[in-house]
Parts: structure tokens; C-alpha cells; sequence
């Protein structure tokens, strides 16, 4: 009995010690790639500058100056006013929140349905596959942006509307990446040895199979929120997204437009902070499939 709890107890250490070894080589590979620090260190200063926002911000984003009507930038107005006379730092900063906030929300809601009914597709297979896949595919088949703008004007133009716009129309992406992925797990030996002992379908699913789906889809969510930054913006630019007076980058682009040649500032700040928040996105995104991915990982970092 004593020598079968010691061999417990050194399973279980040495199961740990490798999970160990396994994050520590991952954080070593991420550590040697300097354009997923960038991105990491882009993507941290977004999250503090939004979380930061009403310490950080001069002044009130919806505070009008009519005596400081377009100014350029200065020492009084560090990224100039806009038309209405108000802060462009403080309007760029506060336009973080919503970008990032609608992204996340979009991700998890994209998460929530795609993946539940891939995994179901994948794995039940025969008619109920075929009935998803076709309406997936039905979504796949118009251009991604053009069909959130039409479901954003259906619902009428908001915030809220792209939105729930943008998840309708990620969804599918993730639905076929995990029916894919479900597809090859279960010809796998351990979910067949998973069902051989008796393991319900519901179990195997939620124990075995989609654990083994989590690398590829952070790697997809990562990317996707990236994609979900520059929709938002593009649905506000159109009159789709964020409505006045709400500090939103895409809105700021839009309404600077008429000023591009007179102020170049109202443009050209929160298209920088739009640049930089999706190439940060994108940075950590490769940077992970290069990490989470075993081939790509000995192509890019030699075998490990």
C-alpha cells in the first residue's frame, strides 16, 4: 500500500514537473521572438490605457470649446481639437474602450455558438453535419464586412447592433475550424480508448476532444479580435457603428474626413491607434500558432 501511494505521488510530481517544463519552453520560445513582445507590450498598453482612461485623459472626451475650434497640435492641446473644439488625446484614449470591449464581447459570443455546434456537427456527423455546414456555409459566402453592415443597418445603426452584427458573422468560422478539428480527434486512439471504457459522448467531448481544440482556438480568437477592431471602426466610418457623441476611432476618421486637408491631426491620431491595436493583435496571434503549433514551432525555433 505505502510503495502504491509513493508511486501515486511521484506520478503525479512528475506529471506536474512536465507541465512545468512545458510552459517554461513555451514562455522561452515566446521570449525569443521580439515581435510577440511587441505585440504583447502593444496589446498591455491598450488594456492600461482603457482600463486607465478617465485618469489619463486631459479632459472630458464630450467637453465642447467653441473658442478652441480645430486646433492643431500644441502644448495646450497635445493632439489637437477637433470641429467642436474637443480634446483629440482625450477622445483617442476613451475611443479604446469601446473598440476593445466590442471585440471581446463579439470573440466570446462567436466562442459561445461556433464551438458548441462544431464539435456537435464534427462529432454526431451524417445529417445534422450536412444541415450545419450549409448554413455555415451560406454566411461564408458573402464578404465578411459587407454582410455585418447589412445586418448592423437591420438592426439599426449602433454600437450594440455591430456587434451583435460581427458575431453573427464569425460564427461560422469557428463552428468549421472545430468540426474540422473534432473530425480527426475522434479516429484518435485515446478517444476511442475513451469510448471503449464507457465514456458518454457528452463527457468525451467536453473532456478529450475540445481540450485538444483550445491551442488553435486561441490562436483564432486572438487573430479574429484584431479583425473585430478594424470592423468596428469600418461599420462606424459608415454610419453603422458608434454613434456621435461617443469618442470611437472609426466615427473620429469619419467625421475628420471633411478636415483632412485643413487638419490632419483629426485623422491621422486615431488611425495610428487603430494601426497600432490590430498589429498588436495580429503580433501576439502569430506569435502564438508559431508557439501552440508543433510544426511551425520547429520551422521557426529549430526542434525543441
Amino acid at each position: 500500500m505505502k510503495i502504491g501511494i509513493a508511486g501515486a505521488i511521484r506520478g503525479g510530481s512528475g506529471e506536474l514537473d512536465t507541465k512545468l517544463q512545458k510552459a517554461r519552453k513555451s514562455l522561452l520560445l515566446f521570449a525569443r521572438n521580439p515581435l510577440s513582445l511587441i505585440g504583447l507590450f502593444v496589446l498591455l498598453f491598450f488594456l492600461g490605457v482603457t482600463l486607465l482612461a478617465p485618469w489619463l485623459a486631459p479632459r472630458d472626451p464630450l467637453q465642447l470649446n467653441h473658442k478652441a475650434i480645430l486646433i492643431s497640435p500644441g502644448r495646450q492641446f497635445i493632439l489637437g481639437t477637433d470641429e467642436f473644439g474637443r480634446d483629440i488625446l482625450s477622445r483617442v484614449i476613451y475611443g479604446a474602450r469601446p473598440s476593445l470591449g466590442v471585440a471581446l464581447v463579439v470573440v466570446i459570443i462567436a466562442l459561445g455558438i461556433g464551438v458548441p455546434v462544431g464539435a456537435l456537427s464534427g462529432y454526431i456527423g451524417k445529417r445534422v453535419d450536412e444541415v450545419v455546414m450549409r448554413v455555415a456555409d451560406i454566411f461564408l459566402a458573402f464578404p465578411a464586412f459587407i454582410l455585418a453592415m447589412a445586418i448592423a443597418a437591420a438592426l439599426g445603426p449602433s454600437l450594440t447592433s455591430s456587434m451583435f452584427a460581427m458575431a453573427i458573422v464569425r460564427w461560422p468560422v469557428y463552428a468549421r475550424l472545430i468540426r474540422g478539428q473534432t473530425l480527426m480527434l475522434k479516429e484518435m486512439d485515446f478517444v476511442t480508448a475513451a469510448h471503449c471504457l464507457g465514456g458518454r459522448p457528452s463527457r468525451v467531448l467536453r473532456v478529450h476532444i475540445l481540450p485538444s481544440c483550445a491551442p488553435i482556438l486561441i490562436v483564432q480568437a486572438t487573430l479574429d479580435m484584431g479583425w473585430v477592431v478594424i470592423a468596428t471602426a469600418g461599420l462606424s466610418f459608415v454610419g453603422f457603428g458608434a454613434q456621435p457623441p461617443l469618442a470611437e476611432w472609426g466615427s473620429m476618421i469619419s467625421n475628420g474626413r471633411r478636415f483632412v486637408t485643413s487638419a490632419w491631426w483629426y485623422t491621422v491620431f486615431p488611425g495610428l491607434a487603430l494601426l497600432l491595436c490590430a498589429m498588436g493583435f495580429n503580433l501576439l496571434g502569430d506569435a502564438l500558432m508559431e508557439i501552440l503549433d508543433p510544426r511551425l514551432r520547429s520551422e521557426f525555433y529549430g526542434r525543441t
